[in-house]
Parts: structure tokens; C-alpha cells; sequence
């Protein structure tokens, strides 16, 4: 029989060595080297180093999709020549499973894994093409890195640290958000590592700071017809209009990453958002005005990004499933209030006429009513978001969805007598949640009722859960604008009334303003030599 103490004391040592592995499964790191040296062939040779894997370790896992892209990348389809070895150089037999998942039969004894992977900008695949800027290019003059087309992890240890060291062309520059020590970028898990694109080739670079904040601008420009300076000069206003908006920015740095080699004829060129970062796949022409205005418009909106849903976001998002990625329900929020921000700050900021605001507000809400099904919900938007059919209605989140968050905000400002807007309630719940706190999925709604008032539950039930008609007319009557339409009953114009009432007039400098302003963050430079890369 054993003695009580003697148990407790058993049971205390197991408690303990089972505290201590979880411990060392957390504190685990992942060894890669990725060689770019082979820069004509496309391909990039990949080798994991570890002392040794789990037991249960027995999937090597490539990425399906990665956040924010809302498309199938299947990854693993590019992958070549995937090995395991052991201590002794021995061959460890694998198996590829699915197309992005590999089974290793004895991964306690693996202690190196190797494979090669084509870039996505060159792959022969022409179906489920990857977005440029969320894919690959390996170069003879650039490269551009978006590590879940590059890196595979053995499907446990999404969570462990990774530690990534590049070898390239030793004239090239690096532009990227993440750390690098001792001659490897440094990554605190897979989702880090994901969320920090590399830039790599002859850049040119130029540094604003915003809010005590250092932004960085970084471009590739083949023939060099675009600078950094060219285009930090263009968003420089944008960006502290942002930190005004703001107040203070979320983060303690900040990379623009702008790519302008060409890309293949049907692929499309855009932006790809990310929490310290923006990566931007663009065409290459010669800078003129109209070029920064256009640019800096596409980052505005990318920009803010940092807000929601790299900061502000649900748990789905914190865990993303790499395998089979599980859509949030709140892209109205991710996507729609992010559009609707990058409008506000422009007009709040004197970037933007009131006259030139609403031609946009109106150039929405045509599109929403001529171009898409406007019987989909922003909810049903984000929950078809990976589907043929809901693919085909997405874009109608930076319409329909833009549209909403502008009449939120004129909702909650009414219901506070002007004093606290979207911006407030997107700022109070920035400061409960963040980065590594996230919100729970199913009790968002609940959680914004109560911190502003009853009334907003019916506004989401209509609006956001709901397709009904938009109250754009009712809503902006409330400020003295009016809206025309069409013999369709599709909105053709937003104006200001001639003939508004002193309430409505009260109540639109309330709206111009956006509430209470946010709180201001401190201007202490921060700036010098504080991002990364250069």
C-alpha cells in the first residue's frame, strides 16, 4: 500500500514532468535554411535541422491557404523532393498523404528534412493560381519571400519558434518587419513567421515617422522608373492622417514592401495586409502624381490594417488552420470597417473634399446594387468567403461592407449625441484585445451591444446578419445629405441639402469630426535606426 504522502508526492513529480515537457514543447525551435543562391531555376532548396522530433510528430504539413488571402493556395503542390533523414545521413521513409500533408514513419529519429519548392510566380499550375503578392519570386535580381510558399512544419508544432537563415546574393538588400539575429530572422511561431514578408534585391528605402512610430518604405522597381522617397513623399500625409485618426499606431514598427517586377499576364497585382507589414505587387511605370495618389490610397486601406483584424480579431483568426482554414464570421469588421476607415481619415485628415467623400460613398453603393447579390449577408460574405459561389460576391465587402461601417458610425454617434463613434469602439476594444487576445467568434455582437447601447443589436440583426435594403437615405438625412437615385431605385448621388436644419448641420460636424477625438500617443522619436532591413 502506498502512503498518502509518498502518492502525493508521485503525483506532484508527474505534475511536474508533465508541466516541464509541455515547457520544452513550447520553448522547441525549428532550424531552417532556405537557399536562394540558385536564382534562374525558380526553385528554392528548403533543410529543417532538429535535435529530434515528437512522437507524435508524424505530419509534415504544407500551407492550404494563410490569412487574409481567402483563396486555396495548396502549397504542396509545388514541393519536390521531399527526404528525411537521421542522425547517420540514413534515409527515413515518408509518404505524401494529400496534397499538402507528407507522413513520416519514424520521426523520432529525424534530424534533418529537406525539400525543394518552386516559386509561385513561375509555377506551372494554372489552376488555384496564388495571388502574387501572397506568393513567391525567385528571381535573378529579387526575390520576394512570403514564407507559407516557402516553409512546411511538422503539423504540432505550428506554436514553436522558428528561426529562418537566408543565404542570397551578397550584394542584395532585405526589407522585412522581422528580426534578424545572428545572421537568421527570428519568429515566435509559425503565424509570426507567416505575418512578415521578405523583400529581397536592390532597393532603394525612405523612413517616415508616425506618432513616435518608424514606418519604412522599401521598393524593388526593375529599371528604377519608382523610388522609396517617391513614394514615402506621396503617403506621407495619408500616414499621419492615420496616426491622428489613431492617436497613437498598435505597433512599434512598421514595412511597407512594394514590389513592381512584372508578374504573369493573368495574374492579378494588389496588396497583401500583415500586422507590422504591407506587401504590394504593382506594375512598374514612371512616377507621376497621379501614380502616388493611387498607390497611397491602396495603402491607406492596407494600413490600417493593423487595427483590424491584426490586432482586433477573433479567435478563428489567432488559430488559423492552415489545413482547412475556418472563415470568421466578422469580416465585416476585417474588411468592411478597414475600408471604411481608410475613406474617414482622408476626409477627417483635410486629405479629401466632403463633396469628394460622398462621389465615393455613392460609387459604392452603385456597385453594391448593379454589380453583386445584394440577398448575401456580410455574414454570408464571410462564411462563403472560400467557396466558388462566395468568392464570386467578395469584393462586395468593400462596397456593401464599407457602406455599413459608415452607417454604424452614424448610428452610434446619434445614440451617444455625437460623442463616440466607430473609431471609439474600435479603439476601446483594441484595448482589451490585441495581438495575443482575442475576442471570442460567437460573442462579438454581444460584446459591442453592451458597451454602447440596445439599439445596435437591431442594426447588426438588419444589416450585418441581415441583407435588408441599406438606410442610406434615412441615415445620411440625419447629417442634412441627401441621396438621389436612379428610376431603379439605385443610389446615383450623396449632397449636402441646401436647406438642413441647425440640428442636422450640428449633427454632421459631429460626423466630420468622428466623436471624441482619439487619445493622442506619445511623439517621442523612436525612429532612428529602429526598423529592420536596411
Amino acid at each position: 500500500m502506498t502512503s498518502f504522502p509518498a502518492l502525493a508526492r508521485r503525483s506532484f513529480a508527474s505534475f511536474l514532468a508533465v508541466l516541464l515537457a509541455a515547457a520544452s514543447l513550447r520553448a522547441q525551435q525549428l532550424s531552417y535554411t532556405v537557399d536562394l543562391r540558385q536564382r534562374g531555376s525558380h526553385s528554392i532548396d528548403v533543410t529543417l535541422r532538429v535535435d529530434s522530433l515528437m512522437g507524435g510528430d508524424t505530419l509534415f504539413q504544407f500551407a492550404a491557404t494563410a490569412p487574409g488571402t481567402y483563396q486555396t493556395m495548396d502549397i504542396g503542390r509545388f514541393v519536390r523532393g521531399f527526404t528525411a533523414l537521421d542522425a547517420r545521413g540514413r534515409t527515413i521513409s515518408t509518404q505524401k498523404i494529400s496534397t499538402n500533408q507528407w507522413r513520416i514513419a519514424a520521426p523520432r529519429r529525424v534530424r534533418v528534412v529537406r525539400y525543394r519548392v518552386h516559386d509561385s510566380w513561375h509555377a506551372p499550375e494554372q489552376e488555384f493560381r496564388v495571388y502574387p503578392m501572397a506568393g513567391t519570386a525567385l528571381e535573378p535580381e529579387h526575390a520576394l519571400l512570403n514564407w507559407q510558399a516557402v516553409i512546411g512544419f511538422p503539423a504540432t508544432q505550428q506554436g514553436s519558434r522558428y528561426r529562418v537563415r537566408v543565404l542570397r546574393a551578397l550584394d542584395w538588400q532585405v526589407a522585412t518587419a522581422l528580426r534578424e539575429v545572428d545572421g537568421a530572422f527570428q519568429a515566435e511561431s509559425f503565424d509570426a513567421l507567416v505575418d512578415s514578408p521578405v523583400l529581397m534585391g536592390r532597393l532603394t528605402f525612405e523612413s517616415i515617422c508616425v506618432t513616435g512610430v518608424p514606418v519604412q518604405v522599401a521598393v524593388y522597381s526593375p529599371t528604377s522608373k519608382i523610388t522609396a522617397a517617391q513614394l514615402a513623399d506621396a503617403m506621407r500625409d495619408m500616414l499621419q492622417a492615420s496616426g491622428k485618426f489613431l492617436g497613437v499606431l498598435p505597433v512599434d514598427r512598421y514595412v511597407f514592401l512594394f514590389d513592381f517586377a512584372p508578374v504573369a499576364k493573368d495574374d492579378a497585382t494588389g496588396a497583401w495586409e500583415h500586422a507590422y507589414s504591407s506587401e504590394y505587387t504593382l506594375p512598374e511605370e514612371a512616377f507621376t502624381a497621379e501614380v502616388g495618389d493611387r498607390i497611397t490610397w491602396m495603402a491607406a486601406h492596407e494600413f490600417f490594417h493593423i487595427v483590424t483584424p491584426l490586432h482586433l480579431h477573433s479567435e478563428i483568426v489567432e488559430r488559423f488552420n492552415y489545413q482547412r482554414p475556418v472563415p470568421s464570421r466578422h469580416l465585416w469588421l476585417y474588411e468592411g470597417t478597414t475600408e471604411w476607415a481608410s475613406q474617414k481619415l482622408r476626409l477627417e485628415g483635410g486629405l479629401e473634399s466632403l463633396e469628394e467623400y460622398l462621389a465615393e460613398l455613392a460609387a459604392k453603393a452603385r456597385r453594391d446594387r448593379q454589380q453583386f447579390d445584394t440577398t448575401y449577408s456580410l455574414t454570408d460574405l464571410a462564411r462563403t468567403s472560400y467557396t466558388a459561389a462566395g468568392a464570386r460576391q467578395y469584393p462586395n465587402i468593400y462596397m456593401r461592407g464599407a457602406l455599413v461601417a459608415g452607417l454604424l458610425d452614424i448610428r452610434l454617434l446619434e445614440l451617444s449625441g455625437g460623442a463616440r463613434g466607430l473609431r471609439s469602439l474600435v479603439l476601446d476594444l483594441s484595448r482589451d484585445y490585441g495581438v495575443s487576445r482575442p475576442f471570442p467568434e460567437d460573442s462579438l455582437i454581444d460584446i459591442v451591444v453592451a458597451r454602447t447601447h440596445p439599439e445596435i443589436r437591431d442594426f447588426f440583426t438588419r444589416w450585418v446578419e441581415g441583407a435588408e435594403r441599406l438606410p442610406l437615405t434615412e441615415y445620411y438625412g440625419k447629417l442634412g445629405i441627401t441621396v438621389e437615385e436612379n428610376e431603379r431605385g439605385v443610389p446615383t448621388r450623396f449632397a449636402p441639402a441646401t436647406n438642413a436644419t441647425p440640428e442636422q448641420l450640428k449633427f454632421r460636424e459631429a460626423w466630420l469630426r468622428g466623436g471624441e477625438p482619439p487619445r493622442a500617443g506619445s511623439t517621442a522619436n523612436r525612429c532612428v535606426d529602429s526598423v529592420p532591413g536596411r
